[in-house]
């Protein structure tokens, strides 16, 4: 296995800074994985992956323990039905397990929705495609990475209010 997780790669690869952190015993929580990265919990974006239909996905990121709110994200999806993809949607279309997932080196292309509270701090951490390893950057260089990614896909990164 390389040194650095996948993310990690991906992110030197592109030039951003980030950093790597391993955390040292299992992480059981969102709480206590940003206690031990130095952070509050607002700084902890999850990226959940969202089943539309039969072979499409969106994800979404959001930070902090908030929940999503249903309704908002299927008014935007234009969808009224649609579900958490599974264990092995997930690992099928991330290339990464629950607990890992991020949305930087993603194995399938997916259209990607990011909530504000996501830059609403400096610095945030995010899955790093490792269990117990998050990688840390800069919001904005966050939020370039994206922009790079969804053009890429010929999309246009979406900020949306998907928080209860």
């Amino acid at each position: 296995m390389s040194p650095n997780p996948p993310v990690s790669v991906a992110l030197t690869e592109l030039g951003i800074p980030h950093r790597v952190f391993a955390h040292t015993n299992p992480v059981h929580s969102l709480e206590q994985a940003a206690a031990e990265r130095d952070q509050v919990p607002g700084q902890v974006v999850r990226s959940l992956l969202f089943r539309l239909g039969e072979g499409e996905f969106v994800m979404a990121l959001v930070a902090g323990p908030d929940q999503i709110s249903w309704k908002a994200l299927r008014t935007h999806v234009g969808q009224s039905r649609l579900t958490m993809a599974g264990k092995d949607e997930v690992l099928a279309v991330t290339g990464y397990a629950i607990g890992t997932v991020s949305p930087i080196g993603l194995a399938t292309p997916v259209r990607i929705l990011v909530d504000p509270s996501v830059t609403a701090h400096g610095e945030v951490s995010l899955g790093s495609g490792v269990r117990n390893t998050a990688v840390i950057l800069a919001s904005g260089d966050l939020m370039r990475v994206l922009e790079t990614v969804q053009s890429a896909q010929g999309e246009k990164l979406e900020i949306v209010d998907l928080l209860e």
